[in-house]
């Protein structure tokens, strides 16, 4: 299964790209970063609209849809990595995670993605997401390896 960040907003280097390389490069599973920059400037209402037009043009049309969003549903690791899982076993060639830009995902995003994952009810910065969903996908790896980087 290849996992796909679909992310507004060019990383550049700095922390949060540190952070996103240390567990990227950890994954057995292969992964892939893409970025849609919208250079039109607006309300953050049109914004988010053309931001969402990017993505939707982004995704792979087969592909299963994750979007990270604070109204999503709040997982426990163990229950995110039961989700990859399921999708792993059920032959899932591509799975792709959507990071918003600063307003999050349009309507239209939304809708396309077969589900909404928040990280809690906290505000991130959309940058940092990307690091801290690289280590839940690395935990989720541990988890269904086995392995002790995960303590239940």
């Amino acid at each position: 299964m290849k996992l796909i960040l679909l992310c507004v907003g060019n990383l550049k280097a700095g922390v949060e790209k540190d952070l996103l390389d240390q567990y990227r490069t950890r994954l057995s599973w292969p992964s892939e970063i893409k970025e849609v920059v919208c250079r039109k400037s607006g309300t953050p209402d049109q914004v988010k609209i053309w931001e969402g037009e990017l993505l939707l043009q982004t995704i792979e049309s087969t592909s299963i849809v994750i979007g990270l969003d604070e109204q999503g549903d709040l997982l426990t690791s163990v229950e995110f990595a039961e989700i990859l899982n399921i999708y792993r076993n059920e032959g899932v060639r591509s799975l792709t995670f959507v990071i918003g830009g600063a307003d999050g995902l349009s309507n239209p995003v939304r809708k396309r993605c077969q589900r909404l994952v928040a990280l809690g009810r906290m505000t991130w910065p959309h940058l940092l997401v990307r690091g801290l969903l690289a280590e839940q996908i690395y935990r989720t790896q541990q988890i269904l390896a086995g392995h002790p980087y995960h303590r239940l």
